[in-house]
């Protein structure tokens, strides 16, 4: 071990303290391991890829829903110093084959639900070896080996491998919400450091059972959920993907304890547990991100679920979470992020300022924050890094592009992306305050609003609306009643689409509706004045 634990020591650890307590159970191929178990596969897969050729530093590619053999993907390479490197399931193939060659991978690991794409993505690649982890179910594909038949094969010893601290533990390309994604690199250490924020934030305990039904190829159900589970001893219920019956099926049948939803899942599960009949009582806390719980969701979720939730905030670059809002705040600061991370610093400067000009408490500006959790760079992209990690007396602060303030008690409150916001007649909107108004008409399920070009006022605001039966004249009164809302903000012109574009954490990426004209249907455009 070295002087400060890695990846693969956290999981020896926890074998070396509780070998016979359940580590991961995946119902979907009838799995039931202990850390003893777990371990062994893991040690047996790292000697499999030793034996394929991947060394320390290569890169090894997962084009995979959530399953065990994510899992000991991911400590197999942290094991022998290869760089994990997760993509996104539902990629189509032009952009696996973007962010495969971007991170130079030798091995990539896929399964039926994702063959298509890879095989199309494959001729472009200049990849070494293939692993298919379906071979339990249905035949290999033709020049790709099978994921069980080499975990056979594997040897169950510790590889001889020397892991540090400051070694890459992996590459997480982030989903895109401005263009192309881009590969952040985090280190071992890092990694660690975030697991125990975690383990702190939730009171983590080796009795906790956790279930991981958002993707395992993001970092919140990763860095927030497996890994401190894993670091702590608790077990993890692994589902394919998220199905808000078979997860609350899940709670009762497994004991859940902990559980971790983006704000719209949490609402899916409120919404469906107030139908069935299931017994879901064992759950303690849920963690949440991406977004505040709106006050109705937390207030149905409490009802139906648990009474205490942690909310998080950040993303990949730092961890992802850097922002805690503890159960005891939600209500009292419902709307706000809360407060920095254990060992972290937040500062809002004017944006793009330097890291020692900070703004007044209430004064919107950009987020900067300073952590042990911090990536070391972007992967080939110097400028992209040298813009983002900037230092002031000795401290590297990270550039969010989130907008924000912080209230006279210090919380924290996001307001925007600063690329989103809109500047309309010298005038600052920020799209968020806007969405809010649009989303209490109970027509609108889902609301975006971005600037448009204009050559009286620069830009015009102007709101992409997913919902049935409503109008752009009706939209327009109920905007205009609500004392929420300034006339300047009020959106010009109101587009009725059927979907909005979203990254793979269901973020909506506002450069799509910006940039692609096609995204609009001229004829469900409406024009106020």
């Amino acid at each position: 071990m070295s002087a400060h634990p890695t990846i693969g020591d956290t999981l020896e650890g926890t074998v070396d303290r509780y070998p016979d307590r359940d580590a991961i159970i995946y119902p979907r191929k009838d799995q039931r391991w202990t850390y003893a178990e777990f371990d062994e596969r893991v040690n047996q897969l790292a000697s499999v890829f030793l034996d394929l050729g991947i060394k320390k530093g290569d890169r090894v590619a997962t084009v995979l829903h959530n399953g065990s053999e994510m899992a000991l993907t991911v400590y197999a390479c942290a094991k022998i110093g290869a760089i994990f490197t997760p993509l996104n399931f539902r990629l189509p193939s032009g952009e696996i084959e973007y962010i495969v060659a971007d991170a130079d991978a030798e091995l990539v690991l896929f399964e039926s639900a994702t063959r298509e794409a890879v095989e199309g993505a494959r001729p472009n690649l200049a990849v070494d070896d293939y692993v298919y982890i379906d071979d339990d179910r249905d035949e290999v594909p033709d020049g790709a080996h099978g994921f069980y038949d080499l975990l056979e094969s594997g040897s169950p010893d510790r590889p001889d491998v020397r892991v540090d601290e400051d070694d890459v533990y992996a590459f997480i390309y982030t989903s895109g919400t401005t263009g192309r994604p881009k590969g952040v690199v985090h280190e071992h250490r890092s990694m660690v450091e975030h697991n125990l924020l975690c383990i702190a934030e939730l009171n983590l305990t080796r009795d906790d059972v956790g279930l991981s039904m958002m993707p395992l190829y993001h970092c919140a159900e990763l860095h927030c959920n497996l890994f401190p589970r894993v670091h702590r001893g608790a077990a993890s219920v692994i589902h394919h993907e998220f199905e808000p019956a078979a997860a609350l099926e899940a709670i009762d049948d497994h004991d859940v304890t902990v559980l971790f939803a983006a704000p719209t899942a949490w609402n899916a599960l409120s919404m469906t547990a107030a139908e069935m009949d299931v017994d879901v009582s064992s759950l303690r806390v849920g963690l949440y991100g991406a977004a505040p719980m709106p006050e109705q969701v937390l207030e149905n979720c409490r009802d139906q679920l648990c009474e205490d939730y942690v909310q998080a905030y950040g993303m990949t670059e730092i961890g992802p979470a850097g922002v805690f809002q503890s159960p005891d705040d939600q209500v009292p600061k419902q709307g706000s992020a809360g407060l920095p991370a254990l060992n972290h610093r937040l500062r809002i400067v004017d944006p793009d300022a330097d890291p020692d000009q900070a703004v007044a408490d209430g004064e919107i500006g950009e987020i900067l924050i300073s952590s042990p959790c911090v990536m070391r760079e972007y992967w080939n992209r110097p400028e992209a890094t040298e813009r983002s990690l900037r230092e002031a007396d000795g401290t590297t602060w990270y550039y969010t592009g989130d907008l924000g303030y912080r209230d006279d008690d210090g919380y924290l409150y996001v307001v925007d992306r600063k690329d989103d916001m809109i500047v309309s007649g010298g005038e600052n909107v920020y799209p968020a305050e806007v969405e809010d108004v649009l989303f209490a008409h109970e027509s609108v399920e889902e609301a975006a609003v971005v600037g448009e070009p204009d050559e009286e006022w620069g830009e015009r605001v102007v709101t992409y609306v997913v919902g049935d039966d409503v109008s752009a004249d009706e939209l327009d009164a109920f905007v205009l009643e609500s004392d929420q809302l300034a006339d300047f903000k009020r959106p010009r012109a109101y587009y009725f689409v059927d979907d909005l574009p979203k990254n793979p954490s269901g973020k909506i990426q506002k450069f799509k509706l910006r940039e692609d004209e096609a995204a609009i249907d001229p004829e469900a455009e409406t024009v106020t004045s």
